[in-house]
C-alpha cells in the first residue's frame, strides 16, 4: 500500500481590524445558536483565494506570491446578511462592501498571480466578498430567509494579507497563519 502524500489546507484572506471584527461578533451572536454553529472570533476573516489541499512543499512557493501581490484594500464596509449557498444556505456571512474596488482588484491579482504560478485553478464564478460568521448545525434544516440583524454598516480598511493553513478537527476547522503581510 502507498504512503499518502501530506498536504496542507490552504487559503490566502483579509485579517480585519478590531472594529469590524467586533461587529462581526455581535452579529454573529445574534443567531440562534441551535441552529447556527459560530465561528470563532480569530477566524474571522474574508477568503480572497481558497487553494484547498496542496503538497506540503507549496506554502512557501504561495507565500512568495503572496508578499508580491499584496496591496491596498481601503474603503471598505460590512453589508447586509448573506446566506450562501442561496438556494440551500449552510453559511450564515455578512456581505464586504467593496466600495472603491481595491478588494476585488487584489483578489484578482493574487488569483492570476497564483494560477500563473501553477498553485490555483480560478474560479468560474465572479468573486463575491463577505465575513462567514456561522456554519449550519449538522442535522438542522436550511433557514428559508434570514431572521437575524446583520452587522450593521461598519467602515474599515484590510490590516493584511494572510496565508493560513487550515486544521481539521470535529470541533471545527483552526487556521494557523503562515505568512502575514500588513497593508499600508
Amino acid at each position: 500500500m502507498a504512503a499518502r502524500a501530506r498536504s496542507d489546507r490552504l487559503f490566502v484572506a483579509l485579517d480585519l481590524p478590531v472594529e469590524a471584527r467586533a461587529a462581526l461578533a455581535a452579529f454573529r451572536d445574534r443567531a440562534d445558536p441551535r441552529v447556527w454553529r459560530p465561528v470563532s472570533d480569530e477566524a474571522l476573516h474574508v477568503t480572497l483565494v481558497f487553494l484547498g489541499h496542496r503538497p506540503q512543499g507549496d506554502a512557501g512557493r504561495v507565500a512568495e506570491v503572496v508578499r508580491g501581490c499584496a496591496g491596498p484594500a481601503a474603503d471598505l464596509a460590512l453589508g447586509d446578511v448573506l446566506l450562501l449557498p442561496p438556494r440551500r444556505a449552510r453559511v450564515l456571512c455578512a456581505v464586504v462592501e467593496d466600495r472603491s474596488g481595491a478588494l476585488g482588484a487584489l483578489q484578482a491579482r493574487l488569483a492570476e498571480a497564483l494560477a500563473a504560478a501553477g498553485l490555483h485553478d480560478p474560479e468560474r464564478r465572479a468573486y463575491r466578498p463577505h465575513a462567514t460568521v456561522a456554519r449550519l448545525r449538522a442535522g438542522e434544516r436550511s433557514p428559508r430567509g434570514v431572521t437575524v440583524e446583520g452587522p450593521g454598516p461598519v467602515a474599515f480598511d484590510g490590516e493584511a494579507v494572510t496565508l493560513y493553513r487550515s486544521l481539521l478537527s470535529r470541533a471545527g476547522a483552526r487556521y494557523e497563519p503562515v505568512e502575514r503581510v500588513a497593508l499600508g
